[in-house]
């Protein structure tokens, strides 16, 4: 099976980078996977998300999270994220610490292409 880039170039990753309250990592996540699989996620709903994101946990500070998806549009992320930050405010987020939840956007700006991956899997 052939590789495939996390990221496809010309596109835009979401990182979000923080901090998880010490002793509410558990809860933390639990909240986060009961609003991220819902359907109030307004996330999923969008055609401009490429890549569903992923919640990674930091293997040497446990209180620390990373979320990443791809998009093909950050403005349009932006935009549901106020939305989020202010309109649905899911539960999670009060065991962030300083409540701070903003991503940092990056383009992707070189990905490898389909035929040198097809021909490493050769």
């Amino acid at each position: 099976m052939a590789q495939e880039p996390i990221a496809t170039k010309g596109n835009f990753l979401h990182i979000y980078d923080f901090r998880v309250q010490a002793g509410e990592e558990a809860r933390f996540i639990e909240l986060f996977e009961k609003f991220d699989y819902s359907d109030d996620n307004p996330m999923h709903k969008s055609s401009a998300q490429v890549k569903d994101g992923v919640l990674c946990r930091d293997t040497e500070d446990p209180q620390r999270f990373f979320l990443i998806a791809e998009w093909a549009d950050i403005e349009e992320h932006a935009k549901i994220r106020k939305i989020l930050a202010n309109e649905i405010k899911p539960e999670f987020i009060k065991y962030i610490e300083g409540g701070k939840f903003v991503p940092k956007y990056v383009e992707v700006v070189s990905s490898t292409p389909d035929e040198i991956l097809q021909k490493a899997a050769g």
